[in-house]
């Protein structure tokens, strides 16, 4: 495990995602994906050093405010310090790491994002998770002393707020387990229902530094990475729906969750 008083550099973070399913019918895939790693305070930096990434345009891979949270006419740091302020969070002005999908050829979908916010000693303090749904819908969960679990893990529990799956209810609880991001970063992310895993997600990514080399590697491997991601969803979603999985109605909205897929398919 890396240490607490570390802060790591931008870069690429590349390995895999496995989602399992356990309940009420099983269900388990694995995805190899790759994600940015960007000190917030360098995103024009960061995107401009290679031709193939930009900062706010069109590219091949290029990072938009428009894809995260908050009023565009603040800087990502003032908005994760607003949004902390109404969550009664307490922020330390030190660095903050975003590690997140960027825009491939136009086109964003981040299921996930997260904002690790450190100290100016350079101890993580607090993570936001960024969760985004395919019915154009966000919502924080903050990651902070208020919320960690007893132990020395990094490990947090937080109610369900928003609805994010057709396949599953609003009646349950995220459990998220992570590793200090380094060499090597984990995110197990779990979905209780009634204190008891019902399924699971396990990104187990490595670091690369970010250059124009690594990019250009990374891209050629993955060259849309967001269509990859939309497209794994629906897959899977259907895969689901063929095995008798239970459909649950979006709230706030009647008629089918069912319909809701069919339509971004």
């Amino acid at each position: 495990m890396m240490p607490e008083c570390f802060v790591p550099e931008a870069g690429v973070y590349s390995g895999t995602l496995r989602h399992r399913r356990f309940r009420p019918r099983p269900h388990e895939f694995t995805y190899e994906t790759f994600m940015a790693f960007l000190d917030i305070d360098r995103i024009p930096e960061l995107m401009a050093q290679s031709p193939l990434t930009s900062h706010n345009r069109f590219n091949w891979a290029s990072f938009d405010d428009r894809d995260h949270f908050g009023d565009l006419r603040q800087s990502l740091r003032e908005r994760l310090a607003q949004d902390a302020r109404e969550h009664g969070v307490a922020l330390e002005n030190g660095p903050v790491f975003l590690l997140t999908n960027l825009r491939y050829l136009g086109y964003c979908f981040n299921p996930i994002s997260f904002y690790f916010c450190y100290g100016r000693d350079g101890r993580l303090s607090t993570i936001l998770a960024e969760v985004n749904s395919t019915f154009g819908e966000s919502h924080n969960y903050w990651l902070s002393p208020h919320n960690r679990q007893p132990g020395n893990a990094l490990r947090y529990q937080c109610p369900k707020a928003m609805h994010v799956s057709p396949f599953m209810g609003m009646n349950l609880a995220y459990d998220f387990a992570l590793t200090t991001p380094g060499e090597r970063f984990v995110a197990h992310m779990k979905t209780l229902e009634d204190s008891q895993p019902i399924f699971d997600a396990t990104l187990d990514l490595r670091h690369e530094p970010w250059t124009s080399q690594v990019l250009m590697r990374a891209l050629a491997r993955h060259p849309w990475m967001t269509a990859k991601v939309i497209t794994a969803i629906h897959w899977e979603a259907l895969r689901l729906f063929l095995k008798g999985v239970p459909v649950f109605t979006r709230p706030s909205r009647m008629g089918s969750a069912v319909e809701e897929v069919t339509k971004r398919t």
